[in-house]
């Protein structure tokens, strides 16, 4: 059995994170974010166990850059999670998450998501098999319950086996998810907020390492969460307002680095993008992730516009970028 280290452990800098999301933090985008933080915690997409064993493709690629990283694995099978976790360590990944926190119904049909929380022990068996083959931290992001079993009684039942486990890291979705009746995306909205619950987590839990995530919008609400927990992980306002990553450190980590201007991001992209388009990637794979770099400042339509009217088009080349930066300033 590996023995995880208390430094190992400790290391990673929990106190914001960006949310795994389906189609949106690939790579990409990881390192469009990156350029702006370097003390956040990035989060892959969710991939399944089944993706990474028997799939073609190379589903734990990623940049250096984006260190300190942590997959985000989608199963409950315990000798197939393992392997995928040692996987992981050995690529380098600094981190493994369990998603116990997804509603839709394909994650449910495969037994894996939301709906493992109804499975405590299940789950901590998946936690100990991934223990027992990593020496880095695995982690597990849950919400606060599922339909009717939502009380707090069984959040922590659910949090006692886990971390028994050898899990000490929770990322908590403040809402319950509806598994029968609500899409993915409703499970987002509707779901009341109970950030209180989370608070309470942690005071009755002081010596596991708790993250809140869902409806944080400005580092100024992140500040307030940290008063009483020890992360934040925020997903689509960071998506659709990248720039709001740009004074992480120096809002939330105490870095007196210059603040990089929109300006200063696009210019440090430039050159991963001429590199994608020399290896044959396509221009809309990752103008696609920096739409919102200039959301709310003068001209943000035309160059939004620019982007999604050209850059999917065959040929399209780093010009399309300069002159959607360019078509900004002739507003």
């Amino acid at each position: 059995m590996v023995k995880k280290s208390i430094k190992s452990i400790k290391s990673i800098n929990r106190v914001f994170s960006l949310a795994p999301m389906l189609d949106w933090t690939d790579r990409h985008y990881r390192y469009f974010a990156r350029l702006m933080s370097s003390e956040l915690l990035l989060y892959t997409e969710m991939v399944t166990t089944g993706a990474i064993i028997h799939g073609k493709g190379d589903y734990l690629a990623y940049n250096q850059e984006e260190h300190p990283l942590a997959l985000q694995l989608g199963g409950s099978n315990p000798a197939d999670l393992a392997k995928c976790a040692k996987l992981a360590a050995e690529r380098g990944y600094d981190e493994v998450n369990l998603n116990v926190g997804c509603p839709s119904d394909r994650v449910q049909n495969g037994r894996f998501g939301a709906c493992l929380m109804a499975e405590p022990d299940l789950v901590a068996e998946c936690v100990a098999a991934m223990n027992q083959v990593v020496d880095i931290p695995v982690t597990v992001k849950t919400r606060i319950g599922i339909d009717d079993q939502d009380s707090y009684e069984f959040l922590t039942e659910f949090v006692d086996k886990v971390s028994a486990a050898g899990c000490d890291t929770f990322i908590i979705h403040a809402r319950k998810a509806w598994l029968q009746g609500l899409s993915p995306k409703e499970n987002r909205e509707i779901p009341e907020l109970d950030y209180d619950r989370v608070y309470r987590l942690k005071r009755d839990y002081p010596q596991l390492s708790i993250s809140i995530n869902g409806g944080v919008k400005t580092l100024a609400e992140c500040g307030e969460h940290l008063t009483q927990l020890d992360g934040v992980m925020v997903g689509r306002e960071a998506y659709q307002n990248p720039y709001m990553l740009a004074q992480v450190d120096q809002q939330l980590c105490g870095s007196d680095k210059p603040v990089l201007s929109r300006d200063a991001v696009l210019e440090n992209m430039i050159p991963y993008i001429e590199k994608h388009l020399l290896s044959g990637g396509r221009l809309n794979h990752i103008t696609r992730h920096i739409t919102g770099l200039y959301q709310g400042e003068a001209g943000s339509r035309a160059w939004r516009r620019y982007l999604s009217e050209n850059a999917h088009k065959p040929g399209a080349g780093i010009e399309v970028v300069h002159q959607a930066r360019a078509s900004m300033d002739a507003k």
